[in-house]
């Protein structure tokens, strides 16, 4: 039996763990200014060349920032950043593929349901919008894809969650670049789009209607029919 030898953990790294363990804590704030390296060091009796290594591993992971002249700041949460990065799309197999057309229907599940209960009615008509868009784009692949994309992300958006929809925004992005050719020369023909827009409308209706358990159901049999046309490319 091989045993994986322990490392010690490195000063900075003890000094970077302490600094995350007091945002956690609350005892450092969003927005908060941190003291000097040398107050740092002083106070957490350690060189300065360690307080610099840990400030700077700590702004690579996206917690602390540099302000010019001003200092070292915790930096504020930023739901719009939360995504998933599109390039992983083109190193997708068709295994994770598969997985991603899973996560897309879990997420969509529980954003339809959030959207019932929280959309505006200039969330409607966002979503009537892309449904005409979809309406006029008849069967031109590439019109039909972007309205498709738009009523989807109309749908997160009226959930008025920002994760939720920038989750959303990547995962469709991400969908659409793995699967460009497959899903514009299948799903956005003429006779396809219109069960799609078909299937998209009576969605719309139970959200207007604020009836999330139909517009649940609704959406995995869309999802289901989705996938299920996909078959052939994802197995």
């Amino acid at each position: 039996m091989e045993y994986k030898q322990i490392q010690a953990k490195k000063i900075y790294e003890e000094v970077a763990d302490s600094l995350l363990a007091m945002l956690k804590n609350g005892s450092l704030q969003p927005g908060d200014k941190l003291e000097s390296v040398e107050r740092l060091a002083k106070n957490f009796n350690v060189g300065r060349s360690a307080i610099r290594e840990a400030l700077s591993a700590l702004r690579a992971m996206g917690v602390l920032e540099m302000r010019q002249g001003e200092g070292t700041f915790v930096k504020q949460f930023d739901a719009s950043r939360f995504s998933v990065p599109l390039s992983v799309a083109f190193l997708m197999k068709r295994e994770n593929v598969k997985e991603l057309l899973e996560v897309r229907k879990i997420l969509e599940i529980g954003v339809v349901e959030s959207a019932v209960n929280n959309h505006t009615k200039e969330d409607l008509l966002s979503m009537k919008q892309a449904l005409y868009e979809m309406e006029r784009a008849g069967g031109n692949g590439d019109l039909g894809e972007k309205a498709d994309l738009e009523f989807h992300l109309a749908i997160a958006k009226a959930s008025h969650n920002h994760m939720l929809y920038n989750l959303m925004q990547s995962v469709s992005e991400i969908m659409k670049e793995a699967m460009r050719e497959t899903r514009r020369l299948w799903l956005f023909s003429e006779q396809n789009m219109l069960t799609l827009l078909e299937e998209h409308w009576t969605i719309y209706y139970a959200i207007e209607q604020c009836d999330d358990q139909l517009a649940q159901k609704l959406m995995l049999n869309h999802l289901t029919g989705v996938e299920s046309a996909l078959a052939d490319y994802v197995q």
